[in-house]
């Protein structure tokens, strides 16, 4: 199930090939992929380190997507002029930065923020104080450190369970807890500050828990336009009913029924315009996607986190639901005209079901190999923790391996077709959860 590029005059192509490097490994990386190669102007894409599906389609290039200067150099040899940023590790370690001050670099595009932007996700501590800056609904907080150690534990011992703990630096969307009780919190807060999230939790932000219906929000923005796409609703938890540990992701849903006309004006009036403001106020740049993890609490929506790039799995289905050219809205955030972009989205529901390692999100064996591609019908199979072996094998190659994305009539509908694909694909150990979407 794929969709075909238009074929369209000449003169109404991009004068030469554009050459775009999109940097990442997952299932997100390999949806972009897979939607700008739909656009009119026939992009080629090169793509670092990428994975089995992204080498179907694309060029993969075996590099670090934090090798900065072994991406100048794929750039320079392959006459990028666009790059888009897939994982948020690279955008917090300043990749635009360094294609801005570098002569040779900065006639590329860059799809992602500055630096000091990307500490709206690189940092829950300053987020937090960038929407209490903005007067952008939130829950209420206390960060602390190594420093004001006694003093946490102290603060811990005043809230009421359950209690949130958020590594403030990045943790490869593992470094939120809920705590049931004042003494769990109190034992999570001291490993945490000793490191159990290593130096993303050198500071640890104690929040306030919202008692609600979480979703999601994205909006691409040159900083100062920007345009929303279509919502959804991602499961982090690894156990069906939502139980177990967070994982990064194992489905997805949209469009998601109560973020319906009124309550996403609300978000755009209460968060997504003020947050836009709020970048201008700071003087950041910022040229791509801001992603607005929301929690509807009776009726209103308060923030939970930015990420400063499109979730993972949501990638999987708000992408194929969006049926504008991905890669003339890139354009646009240079061009300067992206305010005059009209969203189009498609009608139907989309869903998307993720298979992962047996042990996930504890530690898992890679290098199964996997079987029944050629069984499936109806879905897109978007890669995320794959790799293609010398004899042709696909194998398994992180902890989500694959997110299998379908459209239907409703929701349950769409996840239904997913389940019908997920089990024909078969590696040792595969697991997946079978209620994604239930709750809407």
């Amino acid at each position: 199930m794929r969709y075909e590029t238009l074929s369209l005059p000449p003169n109404l192509i991009l004068s030469h090939q554009m050459n775009i490097l999109v940097i990442g490994s997952g299932g997100r990386e390999h949806a972009l992929v897979w939607k700008l190669l739909q656009s009119r102007h026939r992009p080629q894409i090169f793509v670092a380190p990428g994975n089995a599906g992204t080498a179907e389609i694309a060029t993969n290039i075996a590099v670090s997507v934090l090798d900065f200067e072994a991406l100048k150099n794929i750039v320079l040899q392959k006459n990028i002029s666009m790059l888009v940023v897939g994982p948020e590790d690279p955008l917090v370690a300043g990749i635009f930065d360094f294609f801005q001050k570098d002569e040779q670099l900065q006639h590329v595009q860059v799809v992602g923020p500055s630096a000091e932007a990307a500490k709206l996700e690189g940092s829950k501590a300053f987020a937090k104080v960038f929407m209490q800056e903005n007067n952008i609904p939130t829950a209420e907080y206390q960060e602390f450190s190594v420093e004001n150690l006694a003093e946490g534990i102290a603060y811990i011992a005043t809230q009421t369970p359950p209690i949130v703990l958020k590594a403030d630096g990045l943790a490869a969307g593992k470094g939120v807890l809920i705590c049931e009780n004042i003494a769990e919190a109190q034992a999570e807060f001291r490993a945490m500050i000793g490191g159990k999230f290593g130096e993303a939790s050198q500071k640890v932000v104690i929040e306030q828990f919202l008692d609600g219906v979480e979703f999601s929000v994205f909006a691409l923005t040159d900083g100062e336009s920007y345009q929303i796409l279509p919502p959804a609703k991602d499961y982090k938890r690894v156990g069906e009913g939502d139980t177990g540990l967070n994982t990064g992701g194992m489905g997805a849903v949209s469009p998601v029924p109560f973020a319906d006309a009124a309550m996403m004006k609300k978000v755009e009036d209460r968060i997504v315009r003020p947050t836009i403001e709020g970048l201008q106020k700071r003087k950041m740049t910022y040229h791509g996607f801001v992603f607005f993890g929301l929690i509807s609490v009776k009726g209103e929506p308060f923030v939970i986190e930015y990420n400063v790039r499109l979730g993972d799995p949501e990638t999987e289905v708000v992408l194929p639901r969006l049926e504008n050219d991905l890669l003339e809205l890139f354009l646009s955030l240079r061009q300067g005209n992206l305010a005059a972009q009209d969203i189009k989205t498609d009608s139907q529901a989309a869903a998307t079901v993720m298979l992962v390692a047996g042990s996930y999100p504890n530690e898992y064996e890679k290098g199964k190999i996997m079987t029944g591609w050629d069984t499936t019908t109806g879905s897109f199979l978007f890669h995320a923790g794959t790799k293609k072996e010398n004899n042709g094998d696909i194998v398994t190659n992180g902890g989500r391996i694959l997110a299998i994305t379908s459209f239907g009539k409703n929701i349950s509908n769409a996840v239904e077709i997913c389940i019908q694909n997920a089990e024909k694909i078969k590696f040792e150990g595969k697991n997946y959860r079978k209620d994604i979407g239930k709750d809407v």
